[in-house]
């Protein structure tokens, strides 16, 4: 198992956020660290993630969501969907603590591992949910709905589409930019932008797609 060095994974995750549009406190990173501390410890046993060196998860993980969160600024009421390990649900949870912040995922051990992260970090702002995003049923709609290689965007759309509210967005965070997925979504639904992100430490494609009603 690879070395959880937590000096040295801070100093990367404050130099990367230092080339992003966002203004993160040190308490803030120091929590975004302990999150991942926790993703590690559990990943050995629980299998949350592919990525396995914590230098590699600063990368892909930690700064991968932080490139899109400048998105959610005026969003008030979110939901992650497929969240996993959670991502970006939980990065989101630490850089808007005024906002809420749902997850969903199928897996058990998954949302085990939100609830405990959750719990041991001390986030208000978080709701888990264990199960199928299309049989979810909530009181409150959410404004933005997103995902992060969760789905094709014609099945994310599909299955969560009843609970987005009124004039709410679906945030969908890809890779390569979907071209062909745009193309097969569902009818009554457009693209209102793209936005290109870019990711520091990572030469990788990134895309925010933007979804509204047509």
């Amino acid at each position: 198992m690879s070395v959880f060095n937590t000096a040295e994974l801070s100093t990367m995750l404050h130099d990367g956020v230092k080339l992003l549009p966002l203004a993160l406190s040190d308490e803030q990173m120091a929590k975004m660290i302990a999150y991942l501390a926790l993703l590690h410890k559990w990943n050995s046993v629980y299998n949350l993630t592919s990525v396995r060196d914590p230098k590699e998860m600063v990368k892909q993980h930690l700064l991968d969501s932080l490139s899109a969160a400048h998105a959610f600024k005026h969003a008030e009421n979110i939901l992650d969907v497929g969240s996993g390990g959670g991502l970006p649900g939980m990065i989101l949870a630490i850089c808007y603590p005024g906002k809420r912040i749902s997850m969903i995922d199928t897996v058990n051990k998954k949302t085990a591992f939100l609830n405990q992260a959750k719990a041991e970090l001390g986030l208000k702002n978080v709701t888990v949910y264990t199960g199928r995003v299309e049989a979810l049923q909530v009181v409150e709609k959410f404004d933005v709905i997103t995902s992060r290689a969760f789905s094709e965007l014609c099945n994310f759309i599909n299955w969560s589409g009843h609970l987005l509210a009124d004039g709410g967005q679906f945030f969908a965070m890809k890779g390569v930019n979907p071209n062909e997925e745009i193309e097969r979504m569902p009818n009554g639904w457009e693209v209102s932008s793209i936005e290109v992100l870019t990711v520091p430490g990572l030469a990788v494609e990134r895309h925010m797609i933007y979804i509204k009603k047509a």
